[in-house]
């Protein structure tokens, strides 16, 4: 072979060398093999024609065996050895900034140890890169140091400088960012008819919060139980976990309805079937109204005895005086509504109407007995023998005095004779006097003073229209306050003595009128 074939076959060959040598530039990152451990020092291929060697001290103990392919920094392309000077130290940070850098483009969360505390904060590595994570930013708010060094947690990067590779950490962005992914992951998850665990954050009048992970659902009172229940801490409490069923979800105003109670089958499905009308059925008291008693007729069904039903011979006006929460009563289910979900109930209808027998058992104007058993401004009611009442009008009580109170007169418990006046079984009223068991004293009231006669009375009230005079015990008449001279009328006082005269006397009334002009 001639010298110049030589030396062509020998040029093809170097460029075939060339060729299959890696293109290696001093400051770049590039892969490589570890092909021999050494005692201090690692040998690298990184398919340049000599080889790399790195400090055995920048690897990791997992890391160090032969043929693990790494990325490696290039100090130098060759040193005093020949070798690639390579850096896995380096490489490592430079490819943790380039990850810090795309994280905090996108506004990522990412993971950091916690390495130590320092002056106004933490120090946070994260990537192989130490991040500073001020005091202010950290959420460690009376967390012991011992639970935070050494330990990893998740952060956002809020400021980087690139010149001097440092970064500014946030914990407490951090969970508010993960607080909204975890908000809207679980409006996305969330559908009506489903049920939810949560656990109960918040209770008022009108219901509890319910905190379902992230998002806070409303649970009404009225979604609670199938029962009546005066207030939701009778159901839940602060810190129950509890199931919920997902009603209704509207996002636009981020408001969640809950209902509990429809996690289990409703009980006035089939409420026909299980309480027919006329049926005698026996109950607890769980409620007391003004107009009536609820009675519990099995779990969630309840049914109302109005006042009006309570009593054919008592007029029941608070029913508290009678019945207690929790006494048991016996009663007849008069109707029962599915659709309004109402059952009504009666104690008097188990009872024969007394009211049937009042005309023949009480005659008109005939004397009976009866006791106090309460009183109004405009009478008395007095209970019969036969445990119907009656009233007594305050204009019954007396056929001459003056009453403004009727306790004035009687004492509740006090036994005392009274006149049947009326009696309207239809609308079960009994109308009783007591005045009347006596003789009407006003005709010979009308012959003791008759008109013109001059009288000195003693002023018992003064009003607006005129003055009440004493004119014997148990009788009074009436001054006009047109009957008497304005001066005069302005000095009076109760217990002064005044000369009058009779200028009228009601006979059907029971009325004396009397003038101080004389």
């Amino acid at each position: 072979m001639s010298e110049e074939a030589i030396k062509e076959s020998m040029s093809e060959l170097e460029e075939l060398y060339n060729q299959t040598i890696k293109l290696v530039k001093e400051g770049q990152i590039t892969k490589g093999k570890i092909v021999s451990i050494k005692s201090k020092d690692i040998l690298v291929d990184v398919g340049f024609k000599s080889e790399g060697i790195v400090p055995v001290t920048e690897f990791s103990k997992d890391e160090l065996v032969v043929g693990t392919e790494l990325d490696f920094f290039v100090d130098s392309i060759e040193n005093d050895m020949g070798l690639i000077a390579l850096s896995r130290e380096k490489a490592r940070c430079m490819k943790g900034w380039d990850d810090v850098v795309k994280h905090y483009e996108k506004s990522e969360i990412i993971d950091g140890l916690v390495s130590r505390k320092v002056k106004g904060g933490f120090l946070v590595n994260v990537q192989g890169i130490d991040g500073f994570l001020p005091a202010s930013l950290s959420a460690f708010k009376n967390v012991p140091d011992k639970d935070i060094v050494n330990k990893i947690f998740k952060f956002k990067i809020i400021k980087i400088n690139k010149l001097r590779y440092s970064i500014i950490l946030s914990r407490r962005e951090a969970m508010q960012k993960e607080k909204e992914q975890s908000r809207e992951k679980m409006w996305q998850e969330l559908k009506v008819g489903v049920a939810a665990p949560g656990f109960v954050k918040a209770i008022t009048d009108f219901g509890a919060f319910i905190d379902l992970g992230g998002v806070d659902g409303l649970l009404h009172i009225t979604d609670m139980s199938w029962s009546k229940i005066s207030h939701p801490s009778e159901i839940v409490a602060v810190g129950d976990k509890i199931e919920v069923m997902i009603l209704n979800i509207d996002k636009d105003s981020n408001k969640i309805s809950l209902g509990l109670k429809q996690r289990l089958p409703d009980p006035w499905q089939d409420v026909e079937n299980k309480f027919s009308v006329g049926t005698k059925i026996k109950g607890k008291v769980v409620n007391i109204a003004p107009y009536g008693i609820f009675v519990e007729l099995e779990k969630g069904i309840e049914g109302l005895i109005h006042v009006s039903e309570i009593s054919w011979a008592k007029k029941v006006n608070n029913p508290g005086e009678i019945f207690a929460i929790g006494d048991s009563v016996e009663s007849q289910i008069l109707t029962v509504d599915k659709d309004a979900r109402r059952i009504a109930l009666s104690i008097k209808q188990m009872e024969q109407n007394p009211w049937l027998e009042a005309d023949s058992k009480y005659s008109l104007n005939t004397q009976v007995q009866g006791k106090v058993k309460g009183f109004t401004k405009y009478g008395v009611f007095v209970e019969l023998d036969s445990g119907l009442e009656g009233m007594v009008h305050i204009s019954d009580l007396s056929w001459t005095k003056k009453i403004s109170n009727p306790q004035d007169m009687l004492k509740k418990g006090q036994k005392v004779d009274v006149m049947v006046l009326a009696i309207d079984s239809q609308n079960q009223r009994i109308t009783l006097g007591l005045k009347q068991l006596q003789d009407n004293p006003w005709p010979e009231i009308a012959n003791k003073y008759p008109l013109e006669a001059s009288l000195e009375t003693e002023v018992a009230s003064i009003t607006d229209f005129g003055v009440f005079v004493k004119i014997e015990e148990d009788l009074e008449g009436l001054v006009f306050s047109n009957e008497i001279d304005p001066s005069k009328l302005k000095e009076l006082k109760p217990g002064d003595k005044i000369q009058v005269k009779v200028i009228k006397v009601d006979v059907e009334q029971g009325k004396i009128g009397l003038s101080a002009k004389i």
